[in-house]
C-alpha cells in the first residue's frame, strides 16, 4: 500500500511541475504549451532542444499556420507542431506515439515542452549577456 501511495505522490509531483510550467494535457495524450514569442524562434529552440535530448528529426516542413517537425525517439513517433496564433504567439502541440493504438506517451512529449522552456531560458540569458557586454564595449 504504501508503495501505492509514493507512486501516487510523484505522479501528482511530475503533473503539478508540468502545470506549474502552463503545460496543458487532453484526454487524448495530446500536450499543448502557448509561448509568447514567433513561431521561427520557438522553432529554433525545439530544434535545439531535440538535438540535446539526441531525438531524430525525421521531417520538418512549413504549413500556413507555422511549422511541422516529426522526431523518432526509441520505438516513439513524435509529432510537434508549432501553431502561429499572432506574430508574438506561437502555440506548441506535441504527441508522442507508442506505436500501439491510442497509446499515447505523455511523459515524453510533457519533456519535450519543459526542456523547450529551459532551452528558451537559456538561450535568452545568452542574449542578455551578449547585449550587457555589447553595451560595456560601446560605453
Amino acid at each position: 500500500m504504501l508503495a501505492l501511495a509514493g507512486c501516487g505522490a510523484a505522479a501528482l509531483t511530475v503533473t503539478g511541475v508540468a502545470a506549474g510550467a502552463g503545460v496543458d494535457h487532453s484526454l487524448s495524450g495530446i500536450t499543448y504549451k502557448t509561448f509568447a514569442i514567433p513561431a521561427d524562434e520557438l522553432r529554433q529552440a525545439t530544434l535545439v532542444t531535440l538535438a540535446r535530448l539526441d531525438m531524430e528529426l525525421t521531417d520538418m516542413r512549413e504549413t500556413d499556420a507555422g511549422w511541422d517537425l516529426n522526431v523518432r525517439a526509441r520505438g516513439r513517433d513524435i509529432s510537434i507542431e508549432l501553431e502561429t496564433l499572432t506574430r508574438m504567439v506561437t502555440r506548441m502541440r506535441v504527441t508522442a506515439d507508442e506505436g500501439f493504438l491510442f497509446l499515447r506517451d505523455t511523459a515524453t512529449s510533457t519533456e519535450i515542452i519543459l526542456q523547450t522552456v529551459e532551452t528558451l531560458d537559456v538561450l535568452i540569458d545568452l542574449e542578455d549577456q551578449v547585449g550587457n557586454q555589447s553595451g560595456r564595449q560601446g560605453g
